[in-house]
């Protein structure tokens, strides 16, 4: 049986802030079928699935416990990896120059961006990641620096109450920062893809920067409902699509399904770890 260890300062924050599948060692410990389902969320959803469906594109990217354990303890802030806050900025010309890799959150207004990010940082829960219910709370770029491994962009949400300048903000950072290593597209898996959406994707393709689709919210709705926009999305991937990776990330901010896979997929585009167990990377 796998054992994972935690990190040395998490017991200080277990009972006050730390949600209780934030790390690995206790998603690890739930039954069977509900663990795969947690860390894989997709595989609740394959029962479901018509025959003919093929499953692969929903899995080619499955890493095995050692390697999600590897992805975890860069989520821990320690005296030598510190994980922090860095910088919030309005313009391209307010970015300070970083050398490690980044990897920016980008979606429509209220589609749990920020939650996402938090969940990610949960290890971490002394650092600050601002969420709110009211959409277009986030106004600038926020950079967090994951030790000298990468950095994390929280971008501003587009569309309901976005920054009057989103565009001018935003357009720039994608076309022009050199050292940015993936883009993760959100879309909300309760409604499907949605035309502000669309307009990113595009915008996406255009750049011509390697993405990916994260479906958040899928603890929102039914599986059938999560099917049909999932089914939806992966249809536009696959015919309208060049530098999108094929997988979509399935997440739930609120129950913590996905977000080990996800965090393993940051760690492994950033070049921070060599993955020993995946299909495809």
């Amino acid at each position: 049986m796998l054992r994972v260890q935690r990190c040395p300062w998490l017991l200080l924050f277990t009972r006050r802030s730390v949600h209780k599948l934030a790390s690995l060692q206790k998603a690890s410990s739930l039954p069977p079928r509900k663990m795969q389902s947690t860390l894989y969320p997709f595989s609740g959803l394959e029962p479901y699935l018509d025959r003919s469906v093929d499953r692969m594109q929903f899995k080619l990217f499955q890493p095995s416990l050692e390697d999600m354990m590897e992805a975890e303890k860069l989520f821990c802030s320690s005296a030598a990896h510190k994980i922090d806050f860095f910088v919030s900025a309005g313009r391209m010309e307010h970015i300070p120059a970083l050398k490690p890799p980044e990897v920016c959150f980008i979606g429509r207004s209220n589609v749990g961006k920020s939650s996402l990010i938090k969940a990610l940082f949960s290890l971490t829960p002394e650092v600050e990641v601002r969420v709110s219910k009211t959409p277009g709370h986030t106004k600038t770029m926020n950079f967090f620096r994951v030790g000298k491994a990468f950095t994390v962009v929280d971008m501003p949400g587009y569309g309901h109450r976005a920054p009057r300048d989103f565009v001018e903000m935003v357009e720039p950072y994608l076309y022009a920062r050199k050292n940015l290593v993936r883009t993760f597209l959100l879309v909300d898996g309760s409604v499907g893809l949605q035309q502000a959406d669309r307009i990113s994707l595009e915008m996406c393709e255009e750049i011509r920067c390697p993405y990916a689709m994260v479906v958040t919210k899928i603890d929102k709705c039914g599986s059938g409902a999560l099917l049909t926009n999932l089914l939806k999305l992966q249809e536009v991937v696959q015919t309208q699509t060049n530098s999108c990776f094929p997988q979509p990330f399935l997440i739930s901010s609120v129950n913590y399904w996905g977000i080990h896979l996800l965090r393993c997929f940051v760690a492994h585009v950033t070049g921070s770890i060599v993955l020993k167990n995946t299909s495809q990377s």
